[in-house]
C-alpha cells in the first residue's frame, strides 16, 4: 500500500513472458527427473524393513552396507544421520520385510501337521502333542500362533520349524510360550527382518560396535505400499478439484484456472526438486505438498480478491492495469508472510534431521515457487483467459475510459 501511496506501482505484466519461460523451464526438468534419475520411493511406498541404530564405535557408511549385504541382504540403503548426542548414527533400509510368503504359509502349515486341504496326516509323523488344529501368521511375520488338542510338546514344536527358509525362533527360554493352558494355545516369536539385520551387524562387525537392540525398527509390506501410494495421490487431485470449485463459485469462473494452474505448477516442481536432490518420496512429503497447496491458495485467493475489488473500484481501468495496480498493492505483505515462513523453515532444514529436514526442503521450495506462481502465473492467466474467452474487457474498460475523459473535457469547455 506504502508503494502505491508515493506513486511507486510495478509494472508486473510487462515481465510476466519472462517467469513464464522460467517456469516453463522448471517444469520441463521436473517431468525429466521423473524419468531420469527418477523418484526416490521411501518405505511407506515402495515396502520394506527401516532399522536405526546407534553404534558404540566409529564406523563408516561403507562398512555397514557390506555387512548388511553378507547378511544376506540385497542392495541396502545406509544414510547417515546427525546427532550431535551419537556421532555414529545410521538409517538402514532394505528392501525385504518379515511378512509370510505363501509358500512359507503352505510350509509352516504342512510342518505343524495342518495341510492346507485338510487331509489327515499320519500319526508317526505328528503326534498328538505336535499336532496343530489351529495356526495364524501375524501380519508382522513375527509370530505364529497355534492350538492343539492335547497339552503340546515344546520342543517338538521347534523342531518342526527347523530347515524352513527365513524363519527362526528368537533366542529365550519362553519361546515357544503357552499363553492358555486350558485351549492348549501357543505362541512362537520369531526372528524379523530387523532381528536378522542387527544380527548380521553383530557378526560382522562385532559385539564391541554394535549395540544389542535397534533404536526403530519400522517394517510395511509392497502392497500396503502401494495402496498408500494410490491414497496419496488421490488426496492431491481431490483437493485441487475441490480448490477449484470453490474459487469458480467464491470469485468467477474466470479466476479457477488460473489458482489451479499455479497450485500444479507450484506440486510438480517442489517434487521435481525432491527427485533432482534424491531426497525420499514419504507421507511426510505428500503431507508438505498438502501444506503447499493450502499455503498457494491462501496466497493467490488474497490477491484474486484484491484483484475483484479494485476491479470494482476503478472501472475506467484496464485489466492489465487493474492487475499491476492491485499486485503492487499486495507485494509488501507478500514478500513479509513469505520471508517470515522461510526463516523459521530454513531453521528446521539446517538444524532439522531425518525427515524434518525433507520436510522442511519440500515446503522451503514449495512456497519460494508459490510466491511468484501468485503473481506471475495466476494473475496472468486470469487476464488471458478474461481477454480470450470473455470478450476481451481489457478493451472494453479502455473504451469507457476514453468516453468518460471526453464528457470531462466536454463538461470543462
Amino acid at each position: 500500500m506504502e508503494l502505491i501511496k508515493h506513486g511507486r506501482q510495478f509494472d508486473f505484466m510487462s515481465k510476466r513472458w519472462l517467469f513464464m519461460g522460467l517456469s516453463a523451464v522448471l517444469l520441463v526438468l521436473s517431468i525429466i527427473a521423473f524419468f531420469v534419475p527418477g523418484p526416490r520411493l521411501g518405505t511407506d511406498f515402495k515396502g520394506g524393513t527401516e532399522v536405526e541404530v546407534a553404534f558404540k564405535t566409529p564406523v563408516s557408511s561403507a562398512d555397514v552396507r557390506e555387512a548388511v549385504t553378507k547378511a544376506g541382504f540385497d542392495s541396502p540403503d545406509v544414510v547417515s544421520v546427525a546427532d550431535p548426542a551419537n556421532p555414529h548414527r545410521y538409517l538402514i533400509r532394505v528392501h525385504e520385510v518379515s511378512a509370510f510368503s505363501e509358500q512359507q504359509q503352505e510350509t509352516l502349515r504342512d510342518r505343524m501337521c495342518l495341510p492346507p486341504d485338510g487331509a489327515p496326516v499320519p500319526e508317526d509323523r505328528c503326534p498328538p502333542a505336535v499336532r496343530a488344529s489351529e495356526v495364524k501368521f501375524s501380519p508382522g511375520g513375527d509370530k505364529i500362533s497355534a492350538r492343539y488338542d492335547v497339552p503340546p510338546d515344546l520342543e517338538g514344536i521347534k523342531k518342526q520349524l527347523e530347515g524352513v527358509e527365513g524363519v527362526e525362533l528368537r533366542p529365550g527360554a519362553n519361546n515357544p510360550n503357552v499363553v492358555s493352558e486350558r485351549d492348549h494355545k501357543v505362541e512362537l516369536y520369531l526372528k524379523s527382518k530387523g532381528d536378522q539385520l542387527m544380527d548380521g551387524l553383530q557378526q560382522h562387525l562385532g559385539a564391541e560396535a554394535v549395540p544389542d537392540q535397534a533404536l526403530r525398527v519400522e517394517w510395511i509390506g509392497p502392497k500396503a505400499g502401494a495402496q498408500l501410494r494410490d491414497a496419496a495421490i488421490k488426496s492431491v487431485l481431490i483437493t485441487l478439484l475441490f480448490i477449484m470449485v470453490y474459487i469458480a463459485f467464491r470469485f468467477d469462473i474466470r479466476f479457477a484456472p488460473g489458482g489451479i494452474v499455479a497450485i500444479a505448477h507450484d506440486v510438480v516442481i517442489a517434487i521435481g526438486a525432491m527427485i533432482l536432490t534424491q531426497r525420499e518420496i514419504t507421507l511426510s512429503t505428500v503431507a508438505a505438498l498438502l501444506t503447499i497447496v493450502g499455503y498457494s491458495i491462501n496466497d493467490t485467493v488474497i490477491v484474486y480478491d484484491r484483484i475483484r475489488e479494485n476491479l470494482a473500484k476503478h472501472r475506467d481501468m484496464s485489466f492489465p492495469a487493474v492487475i499491476n495496480l492491485s499486485l503492487s498493492e499486495m507485494l509488501g505483505r507478500t514478500i513479509l508472510v513469505s520471508a517470515s515462513t522461510l526463516l523459521s523453515l530454513l531453521m528446521f532444514l539446517f538444524w532439522g534431521t531425518g525427515v524434518i529436514k525433507d520436510f522442511a526442503f519440500t515446503l522451503v521450495v514449495g512456497i519460494a515457487v508459490g510466491t511468484y506462481s501468485s503473481i506471475y502465473i495466476a494473475a496472468p492467466l486470469t487476464e488471458w483467459i478474461d481477454r480470450k474467452f470473455f470478450g476481451s474487457s481489457g478493451s472494453k474498460r479502455k473504451k469507457v475510459s476514453r468516453v468518460r475523459a471526453q464528457k470531462r473535457a466536454d463538461a470543462v469547455v
